[in-house]
């Protein structure tokens, strides 16, 4: 039997929607372990967000606040993270496979002396995870032999966890680190500001790729995403040519998503693209070339001209809504 810690994770004082996803998750986990789970808030005045995350059915939330952790650091969170599972005594440590899970759960798992497997989609035979592998196009089955188990997981393979009812009870932990021995400290952080969803967590995603040429093209996109409520994403490669920044790129190398309704235009579907959108419940592709990849997975597919079809497509929208 053994118990399962789950790092919930916030932003502005809200807990991100991946992070019941994770919790989808760790129920799963638990059931095979025989045992429940926990969920641990990390940050300075954190109550508000232990509120929010405690009627999804743990058995209890666990706080680590303190001045010191208002701003992300690795190093402390990784301290205090591998702190309350030694505490605690849990068979399994998780996290999203954010860029926090990913910066972090290693170096928790070096503390723990736990192995660990990255970006899980789910469980295989007995206790074995199942990972993507070569850009998703093979499946690997990992076993960690290690008494703790350290994971994080896709949030885009498991839909959001329900809330439970009643809320579990919030209990404070006293975490021992010292900020002294930080060996670096946040100096600056410029947050990308915008009116749109977060890309990893939008309903809606309208991305662009290589076929839209140019910076400027890309406000085709913009208008159709703000129109829809949607969130902006774009291939590698049309991050490369700098049509737009690196935290819009979908794909192996950059966020993942699975949105009620993703629209990719100028978008060949390389596979390592198609690893990052390919569970969107609807996708809809627009290409001039018929034997774009993109439209192996695509619900809906427009072989035509991105330049044509985008303007028609806005304008018909915005005529339906008035």
């Amino acid at each position: 039997m053994g118990n399962v810690l789950i790092l919930a994770e916030y932003t502005d004082g809200q807990a991100k929607k991946s992070t019941f996803s994770a919790v989808t998750f760790g129920k799963l986990l638990a059931g095979k372990l025989g045992g429940g789970f926990d969920l641990l808030v990390v940050g300075s005045g954190v109550d508000a967000v232990a509120g929010q995350v405690a009627g999804y059915g743990a058995g209890k939330v666990i706080t680590v606040d303190a001045p010191h952790f208002a701003a992300y650091s690795a190093q402390a969170y990784a301290a205090a993270i591998a702190e309350v599972a030694k505490a605690g005594g849990y068979s399994a440590v998780l996290s999203t496979a954010s860029a926090i899970g990913k910066d972090c759960l290693p170096r928790v798992a070096v503390k723990l002396e736990a192995g660990m497997a990255s970006e899980v989609t789910g469980m295989g035979e007995g206790m074995t995870y199942l990972r993507p592998m070569w850009a998703g196009n093979v499946m690997g089955e990992v076993e960690v032999t290690t008494p703790i188990h350290v994971l994080t997981v896709r949030a885009a393979e498991f839909d959001t966890a329900p809330a439970a009812g009643s809320a579990s009870p919030v209990e404070a932990f006293a975490s021992t680190f010292d900020p002294a021995t930080l060996k670096q400290r946040m100096v600056e952080f410029k947050p990308t500001v915008s009116d749109r969803p977060d890309l990893a967590e939008a309903r809606f995603v309208i991305a662009g790729g290589r076929g839209l040429r140019s910076k400027e093209n890309f406000g085709l996109v913009d208008d159709l995403a703000d129109l829809l409520g949607g969130a902006v994403g774009a291939t590698r490669a049309a991050v490369d040519a700098e049509f737009i920044e690196n935290e819009y790129q979908i794909g192996q190398t950059g966020k993942i998503v699975a949105p009620d309704l993703y629209i990719g235009v100028g978008i060949s579907g390389a596979i390592q693209h198609l690893a990052g959108m390919k569970n969107a419940k609807v996708i809809v592709a627009v290409n001039k070339d018929e034997e774009a990849p993109i439209f192996s997975v695509a619900d809906y597919g427009l072989v035509d001209d991105l330049f044509k079809v985008l303007p028609e497509l806005t304008d018909r929208i915005k005529a339906i809504k008035g």
